[in-house]
């Protein structure tokens, strides 16, 4: 039998990785052929590698991956990536193509292996209806592109180093971030890992109402703030709830406090 390939389609880097690696987990032989950033190189990396499979992001930049399925036709089967269960789940499910919830659970996306076993001898499923259900969940046009993704496509999970593992770390658990000139430190209340990924990025990943940043090298989660204090020096100190570490407020980022 001919090993089964498949491209990954998805902006966030760090979703292509965990899926991946989740794929691995629960579909060992099957052979990820390529991995795109939007719609675009999405449809460009079917047309290239002739894949069995695509998994498509529903939201990316450019062209979504609504737009790519429709250029994608039936080349190859498709599976939907997608943070919007409350609109998506419903279509899918008379539909005749796959979905996978971000972030991808080993247990769901194994019952999506297993379906697209049975399926993968079948011709791909027409998309035609199916994108129009999803364009009417939407309350869109058919061909119109989903509207501006909502606070939920900020950054939700972390991806770091500790030791020899990789981890995922949900963002909600993380106390604070810090960086020195190579990597970043991703605090929780019972642990810290390591990322390669500089403050002024994460900046702009970040819920901004969730994560304020205080200092050029430090960014920290507003519910975990205890209070404020002041040194000798004059200077204000962040006071964590469960965490025994101050952080320095920069002179730049004092006015967040004013009112605290």
């Amino acid at each position: 039998m001919n090993k089964i390939r498949a491209v990954i389609a998805d902006d966030e880097r760090l979703m292509r990785e965990q899926l991946r690696a989740r794929l691995v987990e629960v579909w060992p032989e099957l052979e990820i052929v390529a991995e795109a950033r939007n719609g675009r190189e999405a449809v460009d990396a079917v047309a290239e590698h002739r894949p069995d499979l695509v998994f498509l992001d529903i939201r990316m930049p450019g062209m979504t991956g609504v737009e790519a399925a429709r250029e994608i036709g039936d080349s190859c089967h498709v599976v939907f990536i997608t943070a919007y269960s409350e609109y998506a789940v419903e279509a899918f499910e008379q539909g005749a193509v796959d979905y996978v919830l971000k972030p991808a659970d080993t247990e769901r996306l194994a019952l999506t292996v297993a379906r697209l076993k049975k399926s993968l001898g079948a011709r791909p499923a027409d998309l035609g209806s199916l994108l129009a259900k999803l364009a009417a969940r939407l309350d869109l046009p058919a061909g119109a592109p989903p509207p501006a993704a909502p606070k939920s496509n900020y950054l939700q999970w972390i991806q770091a180093s500790m030791g020899q593992q990789i981890r995922m770390i949900p963002v909600a658990e993380v106390l604070f971030f810090t960086s020195d000139e190579k990597y970043t430190r991703v605090q929780t209340e019972t642990y810290e890992a390591l990322i390669r990924k500089p403050i002024k990025e994460l900046v702009e990943e970040l819920d901004p109402e969730q994560f304020w940043q205080i200092h050029r090298a430090t960014i920290v989660n507003v519910k975990a703030i205890a209070g404020i204090t002041r040194d000798l020096r004059g200077r204000q100190l962040v006071q964590l709830k469960n965490y025994p570490q101050k952080l320095e407020v920069s002179r730049n980022y004092t006015h967040l406090f004013k009112q605290m």
